[in-house]
């Protein structure tokens, strides 16, 4: 008799099919990050909300993904990992989509105007994020293979090449935050306090889904390393 649980199909044999699944859900909110910001840029409020529903909707799938992983990793894994250090990458996972939440929330609960230049540099922003997001997918996507060579060999030296590749790329987000919020505090006294303050908290937002994503790697190392 097949199972009546639609995400039933996504574990398989070890948890790592439902990590896998987990973080694509995840890269799809992240995805919505740019053209959330080029919606705002042209004035389209009701664009604006369109993207945000879309975001909280693979929000609440990778919420639920998340919350049957839990339910049914077992306390101990005849793996060459230890179920709390699977969790821990779940949670940084997780974050990411949380946090691409909390940006589009913000922007619908507080009509922004979106000043002309923080633009440019936000579109930098927001585009090299969701490379280092989609470079820590490509990651997770290496679990089985990792599973299979028992997390050590050839496959153990490419995973760790690709986290310093992360790392690099993360970075980068690093120095276009900094920039960012450099040029917003150059031209603080054209836009109202309040707003300011809204700013430089949605530059920190969109800066910590690199965060996340690279934090992903780096305990995925960790992994590889014990």
């Amino acid at each position: 008799m097949s199972s009546s649980n639609p995400l039933a199909g996504v574990f398989g044999k070890s948890p790592f099919g439902a990590m896998q699944a987990h973080m694509r859900v995840v890269l799809e909110c992240v995805h919505e990050i740019p053209p959330l910001f080029e919606k705002l840029a042209a004035g389209d409020e009701n664009g604006v909300k369109s993207v945000m529903e879309r975001i909280f909707e693979r929000e609440a799938a990778a919420d639920s993904i998340k919350n049957e992983l839990r339910s049914h990793l077992p306390k101990s894994l005849f793996m060459p990992v230890d179920r709390r250090d699977l969790l821990e990458v779940l949670q940084m996972q997780d974050s990411i989509a949380d946090t691409a939440q909390d940006i589009a929330g913000l922007l619908v609960e507080r009509p922004m105007e979106f000043p002309e230049f923080l633009q440019e540099p936000m579109h930098a922003l927001t585009h090299r994020c969701v490379d280092v997001c989609e470079m820590s997918a490509k990651i997770i996507e290496e679990l089985d293979e990792l599973l299979a060579m028992g997390f050590r060999g050839r496959e153990a030296n490419r995973v760790e090449e690709m986290v310093d590749a992360l790392n690099k790329l993360e970075d980068e987000t690093d120095v276009l935050g900094l920039e960012l919020s450099r040029r917003l505090f150059q031209h603080e006294d054209e836009i109202k306090p309040v707003s300011v303050m809204m700013w430089y908290q949605l530059i920190q937002w969109v800066g910590d889904l690199a965060d996340y994503a690279e934090k992903v790697g780096d305990r995925l190392r960790l992994l590889i390393a014990r």
